[in-house]
């Protein structure tokens, strides 16, 4: 990026990177910025957090009844249970940094642990060694798995694998032989990579129409029918509006507290929950970690929701390359990148540059500081007036250029903008490109240490196909090394609480005698921005990375217990069902409409709605422990009044963590 040696920063008025906030970051927020509770370690490595007030909320003791210690046990049974879960089921322990946690967990030096504690517990992490040379969306993948965890995590995956003629020849073809707490299920493993959770509708869909034909249908998204919930988005008023009629109604939006680009975000929160188009919703937050705008900067209130939908929906199953066009003519990049301020006469090369590290072959992708420097020349011209994007000839440099392998005699200031169209499109079917979104495709679906032989065959399949993205992903379905890779992925903090409220069978409706508190929000409207603003507080929410290379996509980099803590108590509040916004099922009814008289049999009904499998023996011991009763007792619909834990610590499972 604009200074090789620094990760990515805010760009500052003068249109040059700098370390402060942007002005305007947040200058929307409805309650004031203050120091947060518990968060997830995130790319700058740093926490937010001192101890966890919060910490014994999970522990379920009534002082009057137990004593701390068994209190603390049922705690650290779930607790243990999910840092498993983060090292993907392997990794963590078997470090030191993994053991010295565990040893912090089971409380041996005999005093409480605080969440501080037990995150210096894992300080070796890499995602508290954040490298300063670390530049991109891959580096810092990269930089985070080159590690003992990475190294057992890529023991899990297969050196080679087979391109099958279908997907369903693929999942029945290929046989998972690395250990994992997950079902070796490929209907559920499909479920939980190309959706934001599994429900028992999506489980149902796909074995009644076959994984093929439900894959044809997700890969067709305009006619899968909208659900209740995206007809409810229509409740937020921006959502469908262009930039001058934003701009025209933006004085009124401000009276009444509404901006577009808040509301963009709460839409795309209320489409993965809500959705059936999951598979497009997943593309479209790929995308939006891979060509990244972040969510607010100067004019960001009028531009940034169009970008969303003109750029990144619009061509989410597209071709990538003419995604990197439409962006490359949308106002809100320009701005975000400051090209709007590059002309002839004072070139910025800051879009120029993510155009080629972030958006296109990659930082490894054999381009040189005099590449960065020509593409800068030649994307002079491009500009914003009145928030739309302009092309201003006057403003464009004139002379030969080569970029790459890319020259072009650029000898008119009117042809400018063909010259760096041709250019984008270039490097949109470059055989980088193609590696390098075969990469971050693999990771996302696969694994975070995804195997070469998929990379290659997925960039084979992309340049074969112009950069078009469902046979892409056609080929990454049919690949035995997708099928194979069953417990390699874990859930980042906002795909974990989606995933909650999926599971859950949150709905849209608000819940009886719920009581409308803000006149300029919906019930549905105020319930998304809830849930917005709780992502936020773990630390990741749809297009939130405020620097332009996109959250990171791998477990190790959100390692944090203290959120996994906060997690937690947020899955409790929608078992209790304390957003009323929203309408939800009765804990008694995930066992089905007749609850099993005895504890064992109500703990397999309860893991098979909520995880989707059955649990080994131990880990239905451990369940059952947290409840003080053996399999053989008797319970009623409450489970004798321990139902409420017994479905968080099954949302605390490693089973639900794992995607």
């Amino acid at each position: 990026m604009a200074n090789r040696n620094v990760p990515p920063q805010w760009p500052g008025d003068d249109g040059r990177w700098d370390s402060r906030p942007h002005p305007t970051t947040d200058r929307y927020r409805e309650r004031p910025v203050q120091q947060r509770g518990p968060r997830w370690v995130g790319p700058d490595g740093g926490v937010d957090i001192d101890s966890v007030a919060g910490l014994p909320e999970i522990y379920d003791v009534d002082e009057e009844d137990e004593g701390p210690d068994k209190g603390r046990r049922r705690a650290l049974i779930a607790l243990g249970g999910a840092v498993a879960a983060v090292a993907g089921g392997a990794a963590l322990t078997f470090t030191s940094q993994g053991r010295d946690l565990l040893d912090k967990l089971t409380g041996k030096d005999g005093v409480d642990t605080t969440a501080a504690e037990l995150n210096n517990a894992i300080s070796n992490a890499p995602a508290q060694q954040q490298p300063s040379t670390v530049r991109t969306y891959t580096e810092q993948n990269e930089s985070y798995m080159g590690s003992r965890a990475g190294n057992e995590l890529r023991k899990n995956m297969p050196i080679t694998g087979k391109l099958y003629p279908t997907p369903s020849a693929a999942a029945a073809n290929t046989k998972v032989t690395v250990k994992t707490v997950l079902a070796k299920d490929p209907i559920r493993h499909l479920a939980s990579r190309a959706t934001f959770g599994p429900t028992p509708k999506v489980l149902g869909d796909i074995r009644r129409m076959g994984i093929d034909e439900w894959l044809r249908i997700q890969l067709q998204p305009e006619k899968v029918a909208p659900t209740a919930g995206e007809l409810k988005l229509a409740e937020l008023s921006t959502l469908k509006m262009d930039i001058p009629q934003l701009r025209a109604a933006r004085e009124a939006n401000n009276q009444k507290g509404i901006q577009a680009d808040q509301e963009v975000i709460d839409a795309a929160v209320g489409r993965m929950i809500f959705s059936e188009r999951q598979l497009f919703e997943v593309m479209v937050d790929f995308w939006n970690d891979f060509l990244h705008v972040g969510p607010f900067f100067d004019g960001s209130d009028t531009v940034r929701s169009s970008f969303d939908r003109d750029v990144i929906r619009k061509h989410a199953l597209g071709r990538y390359p003419e995604m990197l066009v439409a962006a490359n003519r949308h106002p809100a990049l320009l701005i975000y990148l400051n090209q709007n301020q590059s002309s002839k006469d004072n070139v910025n090369e800051n879009l120029a540059r993510e155009n080629l590290e972030l958006y296109s072959v990659g930082v490894d992708g054999g381009y040189t500081e005099k590449d960065v420097k020509q593409a800068a020349l030649l994307q002079t011209g491009r500009g914003v007036r009145d928030d739309q994007y302009v092309y201003q000839p006057e403003r464009h440099h004139v002379g030969p250029i080569k970029i790459m392998g890319f020259s072009h005699p650029n000898a008119t200031a009117e042809g400018g903008e063909a010259a760096s169209d041709a250019y984008f499109r270039f490097l949109g079917t470059h055989p980088s490109t193609a590696r390098y979104v075969a990469m971050n495709l693999a990771t996302r679906f696969v694994s975070d240490t995804p195997p070469k032989s998929l990379i290659d065959r997925l960039a084979k399949t992309y340049l074969a196909n112009a950069g078009a993205i469902k046979p892409t992903l056609m080929t990454l379905f049919c690949s035995s090394e997708f099928w194979a890779s069953v417990g390699q992925k874990v859930r980042r903090p906002m795909e974990y609480l989606t995933a909650t409220y999926r599971t859950l069978g949150v709905g849209p409706t608000p819940s009886p005698g719920f009581q409308q508190g803000n006149p300029n929000r919906t019930p549905f409207a105020e319930g998304l921005r809830q849930i917005r603003n709780k992502m936020e507080e773990l630390g990741q929410f749809p297009t939130g990375q405020a620097t332009p290379n996109g959250y990171p996509d791998i477990f190790v980099a959100w390692t944090s217990a203290g959120t996994m803590i906060n997690g937690w108590n947020e899955a409790l509040d929608i078992v209790n069902g304390n957003r009323r916004m929203f309408s939800y099922l009765k804990p008694e009814q995930f066992a089905g409409s007749k609850p099993p008289a005895t504890a064992g049999a109500y703990v397999d009904a309860l893991a098979k709605r909520l995880v989707h499998q059955t649990l080994s023996a131990k880990e239905k011991a451990a369940i059952l422990g947290i409840a003080g009763v053996s399999a053989n007792t008797k319970v009623d619909a409450s489970f004798n009044g321990a139902l409420t834990s017994v479905v968080r610590a099954l949302l605390a499972s490693p089973q639900h963590h794992l995607r």
